[in-house]
């Protein structure tokens, strides 16, 4: 049987929208406190009126170093502890290496990797402190293995999978589970981006998740006895691998 989660202060990055705004609205169902971080300060407003009173906006740039860094101090200055860092917000770019850019390579290894990373950085010690907590980190299914269409992508999913890996070794002793979640392709905005022609032999097959699937997978990660960690769920739609 799962613990409550009932009571818990959860951060989730990328909150506004996919899987994000799906775990901060499966999050409020279990009983927590959600602190929606995204850079859409409209949206978040919006969200913050219609999911209530423990739904609470913290507007960050996460690719901007100085609004990344204030962060977790303005998220603290808001609520009275941090148990649960869902490092969610990511960005997508798919087709050959040649037909991307530098500055869309670096927004992108500055969102999907350094920003997990830094955030990871500034909640260490106040969990710590505690002696306790949860950090989970949305990977992928191209962090496993090489998707040769979606080469930039995919290494930052490998790069963060090594992260959290090592990571939830390192943080054992402090009492702080650390966690990935790594879906396969799931109905959002990041599937814009994806070649026309494979996206169109997934949604035929029926080969997309929706996000509150992988909401679900988080609340399960999150739910286990504290002498339990899932180091890593694949969730894939049946019908990925015949694509």
């Amino acid at each position: 049987m799962g613990i409550s989660l009932a009571g818990k202060i959860a951060v989730i990055t990328g909150a506004a929208s996919g899987i994000g705004l799906a775990t901060t609205e499966a999050l409020l169902a279990a009983g927590a406190l959600v602190v929606m971080v995204d850079w859409n300060e409209a949206e978040l407003s919006k969200l913050a009126t219609r999911l209530g009173d423990r739904a609470i906006p913290q507007v960050t740039n996460l690719i901007d170093a100085d609004s990344c860094g204030k962060m977790v101090p303005e998220i603290l200055g808001k609520v009275d502890h941090i148990d649960i860092l869902y490092c969610n917000a990511g960005t997508y770019i798919g087709g050959d290496l040649i037909q991307t850019d530098n500055a869309t390579i670096d927004r992108m290894l500055t969102l999907n990797v350094n920003a997990v990373m830094k955030n990871v950085h500034d909640v260490i010690p106040h969990m710590s402190e505690r002696g306790s907590g949860d950090i989970v980190v949305t990977s992928s299914i191209a962090g496993h293995f090489p998707t040769y269409w979606e080469p930039v992508y995919a290494g930052s999913k490998w790069a963060v999978t090594c992260f959290v890996q090592t990571m939830r070794r390192q943080l054992i002793p402090h009492g702080i589970r650390v966690s990935q979640v790594s879906p396969g392709p799931v109905v959002s905005a990041l599937l814009a981006d994806w070649p026309e022609e494979n996206l169109r032999k997934a949604k035929e097959s029926g080969s997309l998740i929706e996000p509150s699937v992988v909401a679900d997978a988080v609340l399960y990660i999150l739910t286990r006895p504290r002498n339990v960690t899932i180091r890593d769920m694949l969730v894939l739609p049946t019908n990925f691998d015949r694509v």
